[in-house]
């Protein structure tokens, strides 16, 4: 009996994303928010629409939120609060889309142009900072 040869295992390696729902969602909103920021909403739209199941929905959903915590806390104290605000109301729109996939669709679409806001906003105070 001959062992296993190390070298006919499949040679490529296998993608962390894809055993890691969190790392997935990152990639995914990452692809999200750079379609949209190109103008591309049908793009964007494809990139939700290929995700059926709510929890991968969810791990999108954190990886915005995440985004978009990061990039409001470089905003000015006011443009901060107002974010705050605006981050509580796609909180209750998420709240209501619980368990719906196209509407946690429509939560995250939101969440991502809000993140496009965020960073145009933050370079604007930085514009304007000098």
């Amino acid at each position: 009996m001959t062992s296993p040869d190390p070298a006919a295992a499949d040679p490529t390696p296998s993608d962390p994303a894809a055993s890691d729902p969190a790392a997935l969602g990152r990639e995914r909103a990452d692809r999200l928010v750079g379609l949209l920021e190109a103008g591309d909403g049908p793009g964007a739209d494809t990139v939700l629409a290929d995700v059926a199941e709510v929890r991968d929905l969810v791990y999108v959903g954190a990886a915005l939120t995440a985004l978009a915590h990061a990039e409001s806390r470089g905003l000015p104290p006011a443009q901060r609060a107002q974010a705050n605000t605006r981050r509580l109301n796609l909180g209750a729109v998420r709240d209501a889309a619980r368990n719906d996939p196209a509407a946690l669709r429509v939560w995250l679409r939101r969440s991502a142009e809000e993140l496009l806001l965020l960073r145009s906003l933050r370079a604007a105070a930085d514009r304007i900072a000098g």
